[in-house]
């Protein structure tokens, strides 16, 4: 198996929209904590990440993907990521504080957009 999701499921990938409501004026310091330790971790896991992206119409708000070749890669590398002793040895606690709230929906994201993408 390719451990890329984009590279190698260009018959469709699962992804997941997540949307997340930053704590009142604290986003960008959200976000350097976000791209510095959050991301690196999911990514040695084998997730691919897509963003963050800034909401332009909410300063408090980030949207961002995560992608999984299957559901059956989706709870492995979710497992492998919430189960790690870095997420649960202080980062879960640090990333939580600064969200104010959040929301998700997976999606299965078809081939034909990889492709178009590339």
């Amino acid at each position: 198996m390719n451990d890329n999701p984009v590279e190698s499921q260009f018959n469709g990938v699962i992804t997941e929209v997540r949307k997340y409501r930053i704590k009142a004026g604290r986003r960008e310091e959200f976000l350097t904590h976000f791209d510095t330790n959050v991301l690196p971790l999911q990514r040695s896991k084998g997730m691919a990440i897509v963003g963050p992206f800034r909401d332009v119409e909410n300063g408090d708000t980030i949207v961002w993907l995560r992608i999984f070749p299957s559901l059956d890669d989706r709870k492995r590398m979710l497992d492998a990521f919430y189960e790690s002793d870095e997420w649960k040895g202080g980062l879960k606690e640090t990333t939580a504080d600064m969200i104010e709230s959040h929301s998700q929906a997976v999606v299965w994201l078809p081939g034909w957009i990889l492709r178009g993408a590339r």
